[in-house]
């Protein structure tokens, strides 16, 4: 387990930047494929719920470098934009997939790029697969009259036809998909400072278990009946919420817009003691363990610009747990596991992650 964590800001910086031969970690736009020959399909990155594709959240380069199959490595995140389809505590909207590459692979030189706009623009999807025009996916169809303008399903080419395409059809194409992406920025890491002498010494959860055993063995006296004891479990149950969630707090205080956390091999730092995962599935490819790498912060969403708060995609954390050895993906974009997790509103009931 890493006691040392990375905390990620969004910034905004020139698109340039932000294309695959920079390896670059972003949130929103187009995603940046890392494999630039097979990429991803409306299939692949269905919503569990509404059968339309995902749109990409963003994307994280964590490359492996003591081991050459994965010395180039990104986690891409995926994620529907129905609020129909975010429901509480539940991961079915949600896509995380992995990619991997050698450092001598035949898609980039072997030596790190050229922080330069002009260096290697050969270096880019269009070379190798042809991708939607709205979203960035493999597109398995195109408008059939220009023959120009590539779409992954029959959803992105109507929006396309209505807001831009029908006008533009045959001429020079506009960058009205950018209305149906989420805004785009650089994904920049630094160091966490903090000083974990301001964490409770006994947790909460800790403190309920002893109470609990007071209660069997009967020695917490001053309850004076079975409705007394249940009303102060309730009590302490509550209480429990509002410390996980005061620790949250109180971690992240010193750097409130913080979007992300890595931390490969560690834990997730949880919002809410209700919904934690008890195991977390294998890895689809190689049947090995799955470990926590990182996680989505709420704050995120405020750089998303959704047109209503309050009927939208929400969430409380995203943990992103990959396969502990990185094994090498056999379709070279892999799945791997979200554990989403919400804050509990009041009388609600929990429901389980899609897919355990």
């Amino acid at each position: 387990m890493s006691d040392i964590i990375d905390i990620g800001f969004a910034e905004e910086c020139e698109s340039w930047r932000l294309a695959s031969r920079f390896f670059p970690s972003k949130i929103g736009g187009k995603p940046a494929w890392l494999d630039l020959k097979n990429i991803p399909d409306a299939t692949q990155l269905a919503c569990e719920y509404c059968g339309n594709p995902c749109m990409f959240l963003c994307q994280v380069y964590a490359p492996y470098e003591e081991d050459d199959k994965a010395f180039h490595r990104t986690l891409y995140v995926f994620i529907c934009k129905n609020a129909d389809c975010c429901k509480e505590n539940c991961n079915g909207n949600i896509k995380v997939l992995r990619s991997q590459l050698k450092r001598v692979n035949e898609f980039y030189p072997p030596d790190p790029p050229i922080e330069e706009k002009d260096w290697r623009t050969d270096i880019c999807t269009e070379k190798w697969s042809k991708t939607c025009s709205i979203c960035g996916i493999f597109s398995s169809s195109h408008c059939a009259k220009c023959k120009q303008v590539n779409y992954c399903c029959r959803l992105h080419q109507v929006w396309d036809w209505k807001n831009s395409h029908k006008n533009l059809c045959g001429k020079e194409q506009s960058s009205e998909n950018e209305k149906f992406l989420f805004p785009q920025f650089e994904l920049v890491t630094e160091k966490e400072e903090y000083n974990p002498s301001n964490e409770d010494s006994v947790t909460a959860e800790e403190e309920l278990q002893k109470f609990e055993e007071l209660v069997k063995t009967g020695q917490a006296g001053t309850l004076q009946s079975e409705k007394d004891i249940d009303d102060d479990l309730l009590k302490m149950a509550s209480d429990i919420e509002d410390k996980t969630f005061s620790k949250f707090r109180k971690r992240i205080k010193g750097e409130p817009e913080q979007v992300l956390r890595y931390n490969r091999g560690g834990s997730p730092l949880f919002i809410s003691s209700s919904h934690q995962p008890e195991s977390i599935p294998k890895c689809e490819e190689c049947g090995g363990d799955r470990q926590f790498e990182f996680q989505i912060m709420p704050q995120l969403l405020v750089y998303l610009k959704v047109d209503n708060i309050l009927e939208s995609i929400d969430w409380g954390i995203m943990a992103i747990y990959t396969c502990k050895n990185s094994c090498t993906p056999k379709t070279k974009y892999v799945q791997e596991y979200v554990w989403k997790q919400d804050i509990i509103k009041e009388n609600s009931i929990d429901s389980p992650n899609a897919d355990q």
